[in-house]
């Protein structure tokens, strides 16, 4: 039996990993790479590799064995994501893993907002497997927002549709720690936890500490959506990626993502990093 991570050599995938030696031996962890060559490091840390990718189903064949614990971290690929996660659902449940965990969206089911979608038809696909099962079901990460300061900083603005709404993030390395307490302990099967920070915050008071923090004058606009498409169109992003994401201010105006239930602090033992910690270690880095 190992304990599978897919996505391994993504931001959240290392981190996991780096969790779990915390917990167990090498030898009982196991990586999903798409890439040998970008996993080196961890195989010379004694983490098995096993080169699989979520959009070639026969690469998944191999990539589970009876008894794993398996953790599906969501594909970056936005519209593409309901397709390569039942692949690799449907491939843990050939094998028959001993539990599969699942990195969705916070709200689950009640999560209106667009980007949710392939995450809860995720979730329905991995019920009607019949897989023991954990939802991961994850806020927001900080860093979204303190790794994209250079905007921020240059134009002396955090801009966003969001309105009043609260936000409570978490740093990655939280979701992390949760996700790698589920996959090394017992008695998280079929059950489904609400990851979150412990503190929301609105983007008025995170203008304000990116101000303090840097000494200089940093002030929120909440702009119309036709404003923050073309805001984020203007810098790049496609057309649909960039409504996805003017479609979670508007999430984030209705509270949807503000929960503060406490599952991630129990899990871990200790209090969420404040997104001001994480803010300050990005400054200085």
């Amino acid at each position: 039996m190992s304990i599978v991570v897919t996505g391994a050599t993504g931001h959240l995938g290392r981190l996991v990993i780096d969790e779990l030696l915390t917990r167990v031996p090498a030898t009982d962890v196991a990586a999903v790479v798409r890439d040998e060559t970008k996993a080196a490091d961890l195989a010379e840390r004694g983490v098995e590799l096993r080169v699989a990718d979520y959009s070639d189903p026969a690469t998944l064949k191999d990539a589970f064995h009876a008894g794993d614990k398996v953790l599906l971290i969501s594909g970056s690929e936005v519209g593409r994501r309901i397709a390569q996660h039942s692949a690799v659902i449907d491939a843990a449940a050939a094998a028959g893993v001993a539990l599969f965990a699942y990195t969705g969206v916070l709200g689950g089911p009640a999560a209106d907002f667009d980007l949710a979608i392939e995450h809860k038809a995720t979730e329905e696909h991995v019920l009607a497997s019949g897989l023991p099962y954990v939802f991961l079901r994850n806020g927001w990460y900080s860093e979204v927002y303190t790794e994209n300061l250079a905007p921020v900083l240059e134009h002396h603005a955090v801009v966003a549709n969001a309105g009043d709404g609260r936000l409570a993030s978490a740093a990655r390395a939280d979701y992390a720690a949760a996700a790698a307490v589920v996959l090394a302990t017992d008695g998280h099967e079929n059950t489904a936890y609400e990851l979150s920070g412990d503190t929301a915050w609105s983007f008025a008071e995170y203008a304000a500490l990116v101000a303090e923090l840097t000494g200089e004058d940093i002030t929120y606009q909440n702009v119309p959506a036709e404003t923050r498409q073309q805001i984020l169109e203007a810098a790049g992003l496609p057309p649909a990626f960039a409504a996805i994401l003017v479609d979670v201010d508007h999430a984030i105006e209705r509270g949807l993502l503000a929960g503060t239930s406490g599952d991630m602090s129990r899990l871990i033992g200790r209090p969420t990093t404040p997104i001001r910690d994480t803010l300050k270690a990005a400054l200085k880095a």
